[in-house]
């Protein structure tokens, strides 16, 4: 069972059955990764497990594609795959949070003191008056 904080992930590439033996090329490429543990499932698909710290279904997805592989392009898969690339996306930037930046309140204070203070309404005082 996945958990939604969980960075360690099991995906699925599927390959399109054109050309054929790309499932053994690639399983080749992607075994030299580091931190990246590859299965093959059938004649078109591989299994893939990694950190998202490491890498990400988008970009080994890239490297593939770079490398002149053909992936799969049927709409349910194109549709997986744009909701994982994003979910990813979003868990990666949130492992990368930023510190939480506090605000330098100083040239505040000095353009306070520096402005004059007490009644700073500029309407005229018989208008102040007016009923």
């Amino acid at each position: 069972m996945t958990l939604p904080g969980d960075t360690r992930k099991q995906r699925e590439i599927v390959f399109h059955p054109t050309p054929p033996a790309q499932t053994e090329r690639a399983h080749a490429l992607l075994s030299q990764l580091p931190h990246l543990t590859v299965r093959r499932l059938d004649e078109r698909r591989l299994e893939v497990h990694y950190d998202l710290a490491d890498h990400s279904l988008e970009d080994l997805e890239s490297l593939l594609s770079q490398q002149g592989f053909h992936l799969e392009v049927s709409l349910l898969i194109l549709v997986k795959r744009a909701l994982i690339h994003h979910v990813e996306r979003v868990q990666r930037e949130n492992l990368g949070k930023p510190e939480v930046k506090t605000k330098n309140y100083q040239p505040h204070i000095q353009v306070w003191d520096q402005r004059p203070h007490g009644d700073r309404d500029e309407t005229p005082q018989e208008w102040r008056q007016y009923r």
